[in-house]
């Protein structure tokens, strides 16, 4: 059972429907939800990015624009739902590109107007976070118990959040450079992956040997993370042995990305760890885009039943940025009057 505040939910309409645009980075989504069940969920992906091995902030924004309009529109199609229907319109206000932000921020702000309907902002991050209240027709609902702990990972964050309630989250650690996500696709670019880097070094690792080469860990004190110095480790591992020979990376191949993924997740689940014996709480979920990683899958499930946990961890579909995360946030916020003003601006970092 989700234990919501006390609203004023019995003030709104029931069911209500809210539509949910994403477009902090490269995918343009859009999504509807009814509470807390998702009738849609739409992501228009952009290729052209893959040939620069990283996104083109300029491009995105290009990008966005073009696919707005059609995305919503399938989002309200897939879902059966008129824009008439819709009781509010929730955004991703932050963080991310720039450009990127303003087409969905502006997209959002006209639309709700011209429905005359609430217009709610969501931060990229709680909404990711989120995204484990998401129930769907061919998943099993199983969401955190309040409160939980939740690693969220993504390609620009890493951080330890304790989460209370939807309303109430608190950041105990982060990374003080580079994001986890970063640190994979910095060595999938060195190992001559294509982007993104995560997802083709998690499919080589299966076939390699995590302890083949073993790469330093950063002594960070406390909660807080660091993935920069790692990086620079890799680059000038390879670069001497490639010096040695120069076949090395395709000889080696399956064994560097099981060797660097390991220390990757080590280091991830050595802070988690810790957090959860600070705080005490032993309700732990994982979230963001690297939360997909298989591994990092299996040593969250490990760690839970060695150490007596309660885990969460995300459908697939919720990892990446999607939409259905931001309108399950809208939802949370619809339900408590929670909404933005027409006046509100994009951000590009975090505000915690």
């Amino acid at each position: 059972m989700i234990r919501i505040p006390d609203t004023p939910a019995q003030e709104k309409k029931v069911p209500a429907y809210i539509l949910g645009i994403e477009t902090s980075c490269d995918d343009t989504a859009a999504a509807v939800i009814r509470d807390h069940y998702l009738l849609s969920n739409v992501i228009a992906g952009q290729a052209v990015h893959e040939r620069y091995g990283g996104v083109v902030p300029e491009l995105a924004s290009r990008a966005h624009q073009q696919h707005i309009i059609p995305v919503v529109e399938a989002a309200l199609q897939d879902a059966g739902v008129t824009k008439e229907m819709l009781h509010a319109v929730a955004y991703t206000r932050g963080p991310g590109l720039m450009g990127s932000l303003l087409v969905g921020t502006s997209f959002a702000k006209t639309f709700a107007m011209g429905l005359d309907i609430p217009l709610i902002e969501a931060d990229h991050l709680d909404a990711h976070i989120l995204a484990h209240f998401i129930e769907g027709p061919d998943h099993p609902y199983h969401p955190p118990e309040f409160p939980f702990l939740c690693l969220t990972v993504s390609g620009g964050h890493t951080l330890l959040v304790v989460v209370e309630e939807p309303s109430q989250m608190k950041v105990i650690g982060r990374t003080i450079d580079d994001a986890a996500g970063e640190a994979f696709d910095k060595a999938a670019k060195i190992l001559g992956l294509p982007y993104p880097g995560g997802p083709a070094i998690d499919k080589l690792a299966k076939e390699g040997n995590p302890s083949a080469y073993p790469f330093p860990k950063p002594r960070i004190p406390g909660l807080n993370m660091s993935f920069s110095g790692l990086k620079t480790s890799f680059l000038y591992f390879i670069r001497d042995r490639l010096r040695e020979d120069t076949g090395f990376i395709s000889s080696n191949l399956p064994d560097l990305c099981a060797s660097i993924q390991n220390t990757i997740v080590e280091i991830l689940m050595e802070k988690l760890e810790d957090a959860s014996s600070v705080t005490g709480i032993r309700n732990i979920a994982l979230a963001g885009g690297v939360s997909a990683n298989t591994l990092m899958r299996a040593m969250l499930t490990e760690a839970g039943t060695r150490n007596g946990w309660k885990t969460y961890i995300p459908h697939y579909r919720y990892t990446t940025d999607n939409a259905a995360m931001v309108a399950i946030t809208g939802y949370f916020k619809y339900i408590r009057n929670d909404f933005s003003s027409q006046e509100s601006t994009p951000y590009t970092r975090t505000t915690r």
